[in-house]
């Protein structure tokens, strides 16, 4: 077994003794072709002429037996790697071991079944597993397949293949097959997909053009949407049959031609660390990471996932029944499929929308109560006491909810859904992922068909606080904060940069787009950049356990009530970019509590995004060395960090 197109330490941790070929250098030497000839015995010679040339006469019997069946050999699927070139899916050449029947084919069906026997019983001597091949299956390929081998031990590891080696048995051989192969195993498993046999293996009577074994198609992730590139040329072998049904040559006429190559502008170390941070913080949820200056996904990590390699080469009902019961949901991709509310964070828009639309100014001040009332209704600051007056920078600052219920109700609801959409919300990204959520930005048709009646005022409120029937993606999120970390410039995300064939030469690229400008006032967008930075550094802010070191990290939490009520739980977020001033990263974190556990950003998101800021920017964290002659204190952190 080896991979095809490339292969990495973490591949060399799970199969050490499998020689990897570097990224894009596929050479025909490669090719299965090449294997498969080599288990292949040499053509017979050509019979030397006689003098009884009455011998050599074709008679019908001769043309009746002898053929030269013409099989296809499915071709690898190409490479899917992250922006740098890592692989992340490749395809390897797996060992089966297989039964190989003496030609002509002429056992009755108990000796075949006693043949067959007798080499299952070997090899389990010699591999030490189980092996169970059913009789009725026996027979079917011998009667139907006979000149091909029979697989019956399939996949096997470097270490059986010595042992197999050594044995040296006449009538077992190793088979080569192709195999996906995700070497980083659980990484970005939602993104990747997985590939699945397309159909059983082949049991009817050989024709032409059969298939040697089943070809496989994408099922899920980049594998289905890029199947069509991903799946190569198919090769060609010729097996020919004497007149006596004596198997006289095997040749791979044609050999397959690999796949393309899909990159994606993943960076799979940063994936592997979010994957991680999410691993040790939270049973369930999602970090999405994205370049804000040019729209391309760095990271997109849901937790819990799978693992793609238990699709390969198939994966058994019970296998797939229990990934599918599991309560904790890992084939869900919640970074794009799952939308939550998205509770204070979303003050961000209602913010912009109030400041753009005119209804209040930057520095106009609005009380922030602890309870503020609408008609009969009484809704409430997370904080209990009454904060003051507060302006626009101040009140996202402390997110102070009653202040937004005001200043939402004073916006009206048009404004808060137009600058909503205009931020993505409400719409699918466009990825291409199938089944992406698209969100939803309640509006007056929405309200009627659901609850029939138009948006009120209680209504607005609710959305101004990002609660209520508001409902957002982490992708989405993460795509809003780049276009305001970036200062207004709306780009397409980007999850794959291009398609390229094994020349390395572009097929399909995928260029960077921008879709519009967010056209926000440049003292609104000033304003609200250092109102998010006071959010994770400012003394009333709700974020100080995502704070970074000499990095000015902007962001905003967020906690929303979310599922029905008798098993409702906390949407906690954490999104923002960094650093405030040039931001590289735009991001947006999501951690799922638990039913009836109070969970709020501040305390469980913004804590997960700091570890991994910090790590990003860990070289710019450091402190600076102090002279000895001026040796200065400390400043003490401020121990009363509030939570949203």
């Amino acid at each position: 077994m080896f991979c095809l197109g490339g292969g990495l330490a973490h591949a060399r941790r799970f199969f050490p003794d499998i020689p990897f070929v570097k990224f894009f250098t596929l050479t025909p030497i490669f090719f299965l072709g090449g294997f498969l000839a080599a288990q292949m015995p040499a053509p017979a010679p050509s019979p030397s002429a006689t003098p009884d040339e009455t011998s050599l006469a074709p008679t019908w019997e001769t043309q009746k037996q002898a053929r030269t069946y013409l099989l296809s050999i499915p071709a690898p699927r190409g490479q899917i790697t992250d922006r740098n070139g890592n692989p992340l899916a490749q395809t390897r050449i797996s060992n089966n071991l297989a039964i190989e029947f003496p030609t002509p084919l002429k056992f009755t069906d108990r000796q075949v079944l006693d043949f067959a026997h007798q080499q299952i019983a070997i090899a389990k001597g010699i591999l030490g597993r189980k092996i169970e091949v059913p009789d009725d299956q026996i027979l079917k390929h011998y009667r139907n397949r006979g000149v091909l081998p029979l697989d019956i031990a399939l996949d096997l590891w470097p270490n059986e293949i010595e042992l197999f080696k050594k044995s040296q048995q006449p009538n077992l051989i190793l088979h080569p097959v192709y195999l996906r192969f995700y070497q980083n195993g659980f990484l970005a498993g939602h993104i990747l997909g997985y590939a699945g046999k397309n159909g059983k293996e082949p049991d009817k009577p050989i024709e032409n053009n059969d298939l040697l074994w089943p070809e496989t198609e994408g099922r899920e992730g980049i594998e289905a949407t890029f199947n069509e590139q991903l799946t190569g040329r198919m090769g060609q072998m010729n097996i020919s049959i004497d007149a006596t049904g004596k198997k006289i040559s095997e040749k791979v006429a044609i050999p397959p031609v690999p796949g393309q190559t899909v990159v994606t502008t993943l960076d799979a170390d940063l994936q592997r660390l979010c994957e991680q941070v999410l691993s040790k913080s939270a049973k369930r949820g999602a970090i999405v990471i994205v370049d804000p200056n040019d729209g391309d996904i760095l990271a997109m990590a849901s937790w819990p996932v799978f693992n793609p390699n238990s699709f390969v080469p198939t994966i058994s009902e019970q296998a797939f029944e229990a990934l599918k019961n599991d309560p904790e949901d890992p084939l869900l991709p919640r970074a794009y499929r799952s939308a939550y509310p998205p509770g204070s964070t979303f003050k961000v828009v209602v913010g912009i929308a109030a400041l753009q639309s005119g209804a209040i100014s930057l520095h106009e001040e609005f009380d922030c109560p602890a309870a503020f009332s609408i008609g009969n209704l009484v809704m409430h600051n997370w904080k209990k006491e009454d904060s003051g007056k507060l302006d626009f920078h101040e009140a996202l600052e402390q997110s102070c909810d009653t202040w937004f219920y005001q200043v939402g109700i004073k916006t009206g609801a048009q404004p808060i859904i137009d600058w909503a959409l205009k931020c993505g919300f409400g719409a699918k990204t466009g990825i291409p992922l199938r089944s992406e959520a698209e969100g939803r930005i309640p509006n007056d048709d929405y309200m009627l068909k659901v609850y029939h009646r138009k948006i009120l005022s209680g209504d607005i409120a609710n959305f101004s606080i990002g609660q209520g029937d508001v409902l957002v993606t982490p992708l989405q999120m993460a795509q809003a904060m780049a276009a305001i970390g970036n200062g207004g410039t709306f780009y397409k995300l980007r999850l794959v940069k291009q398609v390229q064939g094994l020349d390395n030469q572009i097929i399909t690229p995928y260029d960077v787009r921008i879709k519009y400008d967010l056209d926000v006032n440049g003292a609104t967008m000033a304003e609200l950049k250092k109102a998010m930075v006071d959010v994770v550094s400012g003394g009333s802010g709700t974020a100080h356990k995502a704070g970074v070191d000499n990095v000015a990290i902007a962001g905003k939490t967020g906690t929303a009530q979310w599922g029905p009520k008798k098993k409702e739980r906390n949407a906690a977020w954490f999104v923002g970019f960094a650093p405030a001033d040039k931001p590289k990263y735009a991001f947006a974190a999501v951690y799922e509590g638990e039913i009836g556990v109070s969970t709020h950003g501040g305390e469980y998101a913004a804590p997960m995004m700091g570890k991994i800021m910090r790590e990003l920017f860990k070289d710019q964290s450091k402190p600076k060395k102090k002279s000895k002659a001026k040796k200065e204190e400390e400043p003490t952190p401020d121990p009363n960090a509030n939570a949203d």
